[in-house]
């Protein structure tokens, strides 16, 4: 077993630290039967909170079960998902859209001295590669009601600094010109299109499928749809 993970829920830190190490102490015993060594170095904590006030995140001690003292971190990433405290997923969308920024600028090294691509292979590369970079884990964050003025107005400059890559004009120039005239839809546009083709894949899962069960009640309302009125969803 290469990961593993514990979640408890509770209105006390206390005492969600309390289960977490009750639970920790039947797996080490556990996995020692198994004759299994846990690697306690790679032990950590994280702590949601979503008060406003002072958040005091109290250490894990683990020390008595041959583990370490653990500190919670503010950030933690699972999966290449990056969680804060507050699940506002700001880190998230900062370090996948400086990362798309970073691809973009290393693209203009790609042609030679004489020819480089031109702006329909340049548009293709973006679509193609560095758009779903950022596009990983949007369904964390992306959804009705949830805040997202800080996610679109750092995915709008990433956009703008493509489309200005792949059009090779001006700095100055007006974003929703040189997306339209590099026939970029506007990003949230495109979140909102992939957002409808996902949830479309859950409705189309078998009913004893193992997501189905973790999933609201309202899926069961489509659940008499056929699969061949939802493809036509899709076209």
């Amino acid at each position: 077993m290469d990961d593993g993970l514990f979640i408890s829920q509770s209105n006390s830190i206390d005492i969600s630290n309390n289960y977490l190490y009750c639970s920790y102490n039947v797996l080490t015993n556990l996995l020692e039967k198994f004759c299994l060594v846990v690697k306690h170095s790679k032990t950590e904590i994280f702590h949601f909170n979503r008060s406003y006030e002072v958040f005091n995140q109290p250490p894990l001690n683990l020390s008595p079960l041959g583990g370490n003292i653990l500190l919670p971190s503010n950030t933690w990433k699972y999966l290449g998902f990056i969680f804060n405290r507050k699940l506002t997923f700001h880190q998230h969308v900062d370090f996948y859209t400086n990362k798309a920024i970073s691809t973009v600028k290393c693209m203009k090294l790609l042609g030679n001295s004489s020819h480089s691509i031109n702006p329909l292979q340049k548009c293709l590369f973006y679509k193609s590669y560095i758009l779903p970079i950022t596009f990983y884990g949007f369904q964390l964050w992306f959804y009705n009601h949830a805040p997202m003025a800080y996610h679109m107005k750092t995915l709008n400059k990433m956009q703008r600094c493509a489309a200005i890559w792949i059009l090779d004009t001006f700095k100055t120039s007006p974003s929703y010109s040189v997306e339209a005239i590099a026939s970029l839809i506007p990003i949230k546009l495109h979140f909102q299109k992939l957002d409808g083709r996902s949830q479309l894949q859950a409705y189309k899962l078998p009913h004893n499928y193992l997501l189905c069960s973790l999933i609201e009640s309202n899926l069961n309302l489509f659940s008499n749809f056929k699969s061949t009125a939802l493809d036509l969803l899709t076209n």
